[in-house]
């Protein structure tokens, strides 16, 4: 097996609270348009949290889905097939005819997988009994279901993986596929995650873990690094990338967005919920995905940082970029796509590396929305309100989950 080949991006889909194609999600990202809303789907009256940044007029027909199979699926499977459909049309692979489907692979992961359809067979269990259970409630559930749907879909026959890493899940899933290419395991990967959680079960168990935000202004509701900040705001969604190997990308004519070029993967080993206090475990995450990808001080650097506007997060986060880049912390360009997001848990790290890839492509660094008071313990720039022009030659994308997973992917502007 070769083992430094070269890792392309040859398409992105997006499904989110701000758009359900990828060009209207970069749109409103950068325009700074805020996705978070009053959750319309179920009653909110005894939750604490009424709020959730919500997929919106999302037609399973635009993606080729089909209405009974749209019929049987959980939320998540849907998101992630059409966010797959999307990176597949924009890659031009066809499996079969382009690429080997035994050299096309599949690494999309959740955090939690199909909890809507967990939370309503569960309700059935108590209102109607067990033989009302529907026999397709686990092949729907379990959080392998969107990874087997979109490889079905696509007759992707390689290596599949479906990481649950929390809120660190796709951040994982995009790196282990760039390992899976580099290292001569396939040819290409669709590569990402999906997440459908706003229920009334998961907004309660977050609420009640004092993980969520109370605003009750939807629009100034997610903080990220603001003073104010208060908890995540919960929203649902998918991305998908698809990472190929260069030279066949180059070979076949294919569109290349970015360059892969590194991954970063530990854990704090602290604590299931609160990230390590010295930081010394995010930190080697970070700089694992830098010095893969050749960092120096010459470098353009924007960061799109996991920001999720809860009180220990943005800090730690914080000192873990001051600590990886030193000095360097100060002029790199950094945001938090999650002011206008929300927080996607295990889709969370994919949409957040479109961003990256979208931004090194476009010379852009999207906004944090909403930061007006400045945390002064999250003293970098963290690109308040505005897009900022930038002639950006690197990004990285880091994400932090429960458990302490901590993953960082860098990409490149190719040369």
């Amino acid at each position: 097996m070769c083992m430094n080949r070269r890792v392309v991006v040859t398409g992105l889909g997006v499904v989110s609270p701000i758009g359900n194609d990828t060009e209207t999600f970069w749109k409103n990202l950068c325009d700074g348009v805020c996705g978070i809303d009053f959750i319309s789907s179920f009653p909110t009256d005894d939750l604490q949290s009424k709020i959730a940044g919500q997929v919106k007029e999302f037609n399973p027909e635009q993606y080729e889905i089909e209405k009974p199979f749209a019929r049987k699926q959980d939320k998540f499977t849907l998101y992630a097939v059409a966010a797959a459909w999307q990176a597949m049309k924009q890659s031009g692979l066809h499996s079969g005819e382009n690429i080997d489907p035994f050299r096309l692979g599949v690494y999309i992961g959740s955090g939690i997988g199909g909890f809507t359809t967990q939370v309503k067979e569960t309700e059935k269990l108590f209102t109607e009994g067990p033989k009302w259970i529907s026999p397709n409630f686990i092949p729907t559930m379990i959080a392998n279901m969107a990874l087997g749907n979109v490889a079905i879909r696509n007759n992707a026959m390689g290596p599949s993986l479906c990481p649950a890493m929390a809120c660190a899940t796709s951040t994982h899933s995009i790196g282990e596929a760039y390992r899976a290419v580099k290292h001569g395991y396939a040819d290409a990967v669709i590569a990402g995650g999906s997440e459908a959680c706003v229920t009334p079960l998961g907004i309660a168990g977050f609420a009640n873990a004092k993980a969520l935000s109370k605003a009750e202004d939807p629009k100034y509701a997610s903080l990220p690094f603001n003073r104010n900040r208060g908890g995540f705001v919960m929203a649902e969604g998918a991305a998908v990338m698809i990472l190929e190997e260069y030279e066949h990308a180059v070979a076949r004519g294919a569109e290349i967005l970015a360059e892969v070029c590194g991954y970063g993967n530990t854990c704090d080993a602290f604590h299931v919920t609160a990230p390590r206090p010295d930081c010394t475990t995010q930190t080697a995450a970070v700089r694992m995905a830098l010095e893969q990808a050749g960092y120096t001080s010459e470098d353009v650097l924007y960061i799109n940082a996991h920001g999720t506007g809860t009180q220990l997060n943005d800090v730690s986060e914080t000192q873990t970029f001051k600590m990886a880049l030193g000095e360097d912390a100060y002029k790199a360009h950094i945001s938090s796509t999650k002011g206008a997001t929300g927080h996607l848990l295990g889709a969370a790290g994919a949409i957040e590396a479109v961003a990256s890839v979208l931004a090194l492509r476009d010379g852009i660094v999207p906004p944090t929305i909403n930061l007006d008071e400045i945390d002064p313990e999250c003293d970098l720039d963290y690109t308040p309100n505005k897009a900022v022009k930038a002639d950006l030659t690197m990004a990285i994308s880091d994400s932090l989950g429960f458990g302490g997973h901590n993953a960082c992917v860098a990409f490149r502007k190719v040369r």
